[in-house]
């Protein structure tokens, strides 16, 4: 056996497969709810044909990449490179495993198992039973953290999570004044750009009255254009102000209470339990229920603290400032989950956490 051919054949692998999960990213924030593919043909050790994933009801990565190819009568000794399994069933469009088959591609490389129901496995069974040789899990934790988002739906049937806060260095996230909250402006406006690129590519946003009440956020892409994400208020008792600018800018709103359930204009209300151990789980309930497969949840403390308890979060952005307030404000909320990485951006140092225990 010759180890440097298979140890260049695995090389080569994983180097199209990164490839794969590159042309995914072309279409970040635009697949909902599909997961973001990519595909590669090659043949010859020369890549043929690529293609990606638009958006949903459109081609999939798979049908892109083959109808690139500029001589179909290469496919039949060529392989395909697809980082997440191609799908066996006809939903919006045609099922990719048959056409795989129908092409006559012999050889098929996949970076990881899709596990929604109407695929999980059955798409590399129907390539196997066809006589195509299929290799699984090349680069398999990259391919899945790729579609983070739509994993999280399809198996632990809720949105993916993210939360944001800012806090100063001595860990307040907000002042006080006379007794009351009040805007405390900590990371910048370069921070701001930054997570306004982020609210770009999730499906919803979430924050609670508090947040309303002290600094009538408008929750929108205005910094870096595109689509705004889907604006939710977890209001328990709806005690925020009738002309709040989430209530009365045009755009949806989505109110997540305990009082009513209606539709006012361009605002909904959603009525659910939000018993105090059970708080994140009910709102998440509520944006799921919106076709939402994920969200930024950008606080305040007592709503970022209940996400945290109940440990309903996949991913933190905290942003540090360089100075302290000075004097006792709203302390930040305390979390703990692995470090993943540190930057700088303006006066402040960020750390990104992921959630391990779920």
């Amino acid at each position: 056996m010759n180890m440097t051919n298979i140890v260049t054949k695995i090389s080569n692998d994983e180097a199209y497969m990164r490839r794969c999960i590159q042309l995914a990213l072309n279409a970040e924030g635009r697949t909902y709810p599909n997961p973001m593919v990519g595909a590669v043909v090659v043949c010859d050790g020369r890549i043929i044909g690529e293609g990606w994933h638009h958006r949903a009801g459109e081609p999939h990565a798979e049908v892109n990449a083959i109808r690139s190819v500029a001589d179909p009568g290469l496919l039949t000794r060529s392989t395909i490179y697809v980082s997440l399994e191609p799908c066996a069933h006809q939903g919006r469009t045609p099922p990719c495993a048959d056409l795989i088959i129908r092409s006559g591609i012999p050889h098929v490389v996949v970076g990881c198992r899709d596990s929604f129901a109407k695929v999980d496995g059955r798409g590399i069974g129907k390539l196997r039973d066809a006589g195509v040789d299929v290799r699984v899990g090349v680069l398999e934790d990259d391919c899945r953290w790729l579609n983070r988002r739509f994993f999280t739906v399809q198996e632990k049937r809720r949105p993916y999570v993210i939360l944001k806060w800012a806090q100063t260095a001595d860990g307040y996230i907000g002042d006080i004044a006379d007794g009351q909250a009040s805007q405390l402006f900590i990371s910048g406006g370069e921070a701001m750009t930054i997570e306004h690129r982020r609210r770009a590519t999730e499906d919803a946003i979430l924050v609670g009255a508090a947040t309303v009440r002290t600094d009538d956020p408008i929750l929108t892409t205005r910094r870096v254009g595109g689509g705004s994400p889907l604006r939710f208020i977890l209001s328990p008792n709806i005690d925020i102000p009738a002309g709040a600018k989430v209530l009365t800018d045009g755009g949806r709103s989505i109110v997540i209470n305990r009082l009513k359930e209606a539709e006012e204009g361009n605002v909904k209300y959603v009525r659910k339990a939000l018993e105090e151990s059970s708080i994140a789980a009910d709102a998440l309930e509520a944006v799921m229920a919106e076709g939402a497969t994920s969200v930024i949840v950008e606080g305040g403390r007592q709503t970022l603290s209940a996400f945290i308890g109940e440990g309903l979060w996949d991913e933190a952005f905290v942003y540090t400032a360089d100075k302290p307030l000075g004097h006792k404000g709203i302390a930040a909320p305390a979390i703990s989950g692995e470090c993943v990485g540190t930057n700088r951006v303006g006066e402040c140092s960020v750390r990104h956490m992921v959630n391990k225990i779920l």
